[in-house]
């Protein structure tokens, strides 16, 4: 491949905060849907850091770790209830399309995400795509914002480090490592947030994202 652009998935292609707040709001119907989201955001990091457990195990510790520090129940035929949801949590409207006319245009894509593969493999398959490589936490042996992901596409990939480009919504998992680690990153920026960490494009969402890319690194 010419060119190489890779995503994260879950907030850049799939909405997560939409599937992880309707799984609060089933469990806990009377509880304050954003309090608890905005609680969940801050705990899962500090589960996954230095941590090489399963994704599944991460969401059910943190869950938790939710349900303990707002004081709510959590049953325990409940506790994977996060992990049981995800295949379920939808794609944004756009990312398809814009997906397939990265392939039309010669771009290889890959996904390196903070989940296991076959979470990661049900999500794909809502989207409707296949990437040329997939790199989850299991494979990277760590989570971002630890760089294993982008060493273990490296490898995997072979690919030109000046012809690779990541596109991904979190600041805090891949913004800031990839400033650390010299590779231009195209944020999706679906919060409206603000930062002065380096990129090489900013965009609310990928619907414009085939032409950006093209942009930050024209075809040779």
């Amino acid at each position: 491949m010419d060119r190489w652009a890779t995503f994260d998935c879950y907030g850049t292609l799939i909405d997560w905060e939409r599937g992880i707040g309707d799984t609060f709001a089933r469990l806990w119907p009377e509880a304050d849907r954003e309090q608890l989201l905005a609680r969940y955001l801050e705990i899962e990091p500090k589960v996954q850091e230095g941590s090489a457990m399963p994704y599944r195990e991460v969401m059910a510790v943190a869950l938790e770790k939710l349900a303990e520090a707002e004081g709510l129940e959590l049953r325990p035929l409940d506790r994977e209830a996060l992990a049981d949801s995800l295949p379920t949590w939808p794609p944004f409207p756009e990312v398809r399309q814009s997906l397939g006319e990265l392939v039309r245009r010669g771009w290889g894509i890959g996904i390196l995400s903070n989940t296991d593969p076959d979470l990661l493999s049900a999500s794909l398959l809502l989207i409707g795509f296949e990437p040329n490589i997939v790199i989850t936490a299991a494979e990277a042996g760590s989570y971002k914002p630890a760089h294993g992901h982008w060493e273990a596409f490296r490898q995997r990939s072979e690919a030109d480090p000046d012809r690779h480009v990541h596109v991904a919504a979190s600041l805090f998992h891949d913004i800031i490592p990839c400033s650390e680690m010299g590779i231009p990153a195209v944020w999706i920026n679906r919060k409206r947030e603000i930062t002065n960490y380096p990129r090489a494009a900013e965009l609310p969402d990928v619907s414009e994202l085939p032409d950006t890319l093209d942009a930050v690194m024209p075809s040779e």
